[in-house]
């Protein structure tokens, strides 16, 4: 990830708050002839690893075998910025356009699980972390034990075991006051406008 040093986001705490509140990220990894492929997985970011699941029958998952090195890609909001909206437009003119976004990556090595006992309990977590906001809650207990079992049968567990983080907010904050200040009165009301405000990884 190219990080200059305005839109490097450091705190942890606020990098896991994001991570865990878009909660999906593709799993980008390269095939023995380099061939890169993506999926995008719901993910569970628990101390240095995050756990997810893909179904066995994506063709990515034939490539998938321990120590993989893997790239998790966690997005946050983005958009267009017109140079319309810039001071200096007025004063110079030597303004382009642009594009502002939030991004989080995660870099690390990937362990292939195919054991009934832990794909439930990955399955399991991952459900009870969605579930857990509602008045009534599912849970996969919910549903006939025989039935689960012949699902767990179509999905692969992961864990990936994190080495590097990277996160990013690209907001700006490279351009003098009065443009960022144009930038965020000339943006429309919505969840850019609100992590332009805030400075950082919002969601």
């Amino acid at each position: 990830m190219y990080l200059p040093p305005h839109s490097a986001v450091e705190d942890d705490a606020e990098i896991r708050s994001f991570v865990d509140a878009m909660a999906l990220a593709s799993l980008i990894t390269a095939d023995v002839d380099g061939i890169p492929h993506s999926t995008s997985l719901p993910i569970l970011w628990e101390g240095d690893r995050v756990i997810a699941h893909i179904a066995r029958t994506n063709p990515q998952t034939r490539h998938l075998v321990d120590e993989t090195n893997a790239l998790l890609v966690v997005r946050g909001v983005n958009g267009y910025i017109t140079p319309a909206w810039y001071a200096s437009k007025a004063e110079h003119g030597r303004v382009v356009p642009t594009w502002n976004y939030t991004e989080v990556q995660l870099r690390g090595t990937l362990t292939v699980h195919d054991d009934p006992d832990w794909v439930l309990d990955a399955v399991t977590r991952l459900t009870d972390r969605h579930e857990g906001v509602r008045d009534q809650p599912w849970a996969v207990s919910d549903a006939p034990a025989k039935w689960i079992a012949t699902r767990l049968k179509a999905i692969v567990g992961l864990k990936i075991s994190v080495t590097e983080v990277h996160a990013k907010a690209k907001l700006s904050r490279d351009k003098p006051e009065a443009d960022q200040a144009g930038v965020l009165a000339g943006m429309p009301d919505g969840p850019l406008r609100q992590a332009q405000q805030a400075g950082g990884l919002t969601h």
